[in-house]
């Protein structure tokens, strides 16, 4: 009920009318049963702009940290991502990640509808990363259909790091659904599994135009990490060797 307030009557109206979401595709999705939506991952704001395109509830697997913060803001988020339909997702992986996705799972057996990153974070950059097999294994699993979905533009309202979004308009593609029923046999198999996840990405790859990097998103953001940790603390050596020669005779 307070899902269907909130995009019918408060968040939705507003969205719409400020950022005048465009729509393609919007047939493919199906009007009833189950069915996986896979999306490229852009925005913070992608979870919200999505689900406006679709008619039925959608609900998503998002990360688990939106759920586990501190203090007023940590309630705030964990609150909102829970009034809109949103399940933690632990991506740890191993054991850990695979129950997370059974919550998917009772979703989709349920005759819902089922949003999923397959690249598991939100792009660096903007370009389009590997995916991760869960999106796979849920779908031979349930052996329901998915539905590619491009967001597109959304990296310009609410980059990474920006609090407050930037009004423009933003578009939804849903690509027509894929079928897999021919790997149903092998979801326990990981070379299904690849096969399968490959499969969507470069869907996702043609629907959004975006430049594909078979590398994991989560990997590349590990090492700009990293990378700009490193020139942290050159600066700060930097800055002290200049201190002492200064300081000297």
């Amino acid at each position: 009920m307070i899902y269907r307030a909130l995009k019918l009557i408060f968040i939705g109206p507003i969205v719409k009318l400020l950022f005048r979401p465009w729509v393609k595709g919007r047939d493919n999705v199906p009007d009833a049963g189950p069915a996986i939506l896979a999306s490229n991952h852009l925005s913070f704001s992608d979870s919200i702009f999505m689900p406006l395109m679709v008619k039925r509830p959608v609900v998503f697997l998002a990360k688990q940290e939106y759920f586990t913060g501190v203090g007023i803001k940590g309630w705030l988020t964990a609150l909102f991502f829970r009034l809109t339909n949103q399940l933690p997702m632990d991506r740890s992986g191993g054991e850990a990640s695979a129950q997370s996705l059974v919550a998917g799972a009772d979703v989709l057996r349920r005759g819902g509808l089922l949003g999923i990153y397959p690249e598991g974070t939100r792009s660096p950059d903007a370009r389009l990363y590997r995916g991760k097999v869960g999106v796979a294994r849920l779908a031979l699993e349930t052996r329901v259909p998915v539905v590619p979905v491009a967001m597109i533009g959304t990296d310009k309202v609410q980059p990474i790091g920006q609090r407050f979004p930037t009004i423009r308009r933003v578009g939804v593609i849903f690509g027509r659904p894929l079928d897999f029923s021919a790997y149903y046999e092998g979801a326990d198999d990981r070379a299904v599994q690849r096969i399968v996840t490959d499969r969507i990405m470069q869907e996702l790859q043609r629907l959004s135009g975006q430049e594909y990097v078979d590398v994991y998103a989560a990997t590349v953001k590990a090492r700009l990490a990293a990378e700009r940790e490193g020139e942290s603390e050159e600066r700060h050596g930097g800055g002290s060797g200049g201190e002492a020669t200064a300081a000297g005779p």
